[in-house]
């Protein structure tokens, strides 16, 4: 209870809401994370047409894109894998993030760099995308509701 003499707002007598577990949070994560690398593909976007023209816009928008994917497919197995089996969830992110390096990899290497690809402002792309997506992901992570420990059973009250 705070003392009408400090600063600030007096208390009351108004109930406190309990806050439950966040729902959803890696669809939370994928919305707002997304929306983040949505806007570093804009703002690497616009120098990119200014200095390159289509090249370069195609260049930095297809780096974005490619992260964004990248990175999405890692929310989409924790949204599914933590609904069904959470203590799994860790397993599976590792299994994936393998899958995905290596799949990445062998699609790059055998489609080879396109004939418009600036090297430059794919680069500048992935690596705006992957700083605003993390700095997303960081944010959305803070402002979720985790719950750490179960729920205290009820004690059975007993008439002796």
């Amino acid at each position: 209870m705070t003392s009408n003499a400090e600063s600030g707002h007096a208390s009351g007598n108004g109930s406190v809401g309990v806050s439950g577990p966040t729902r959803s949070l890696w669809l939370r994560l994928l919305l707002l994370s997304s929306a983040a690398g949505a806007g570093a593909i804009i703002l690497t976007g616009i120098p990119a047409v200014i200095m390159n023209g289509a090249e370069g816009i195609l260049s930095s928008t297809f780096g974005g894109l490619l992260v964004m994917l990248f990175f999405a497919i890692s929310l989409l197995v924790g949204h599914f894998m933590g609904r069904n089996n959470p203590s799994g969830a860790i397993g599976m992110f590792v299994a994936t993030y393998f899958v995905k390096v290596v799949g990445f990899a062998v699609v790059l290497f055998a489609l080879g760099a396109p004939p418009w690809l600036h090297g430059r402002w794919f680069l500048i792309g992935a690596v705006a995308t992957v700083v605003l997506w993390q700095a997303a992901e960081i944010y959305g992570f803070s402002k979720s509701r985790l719950q750490i420990y179960n729920d205290p059973e009820a004690k059975e009250v007993r008439d002796v």
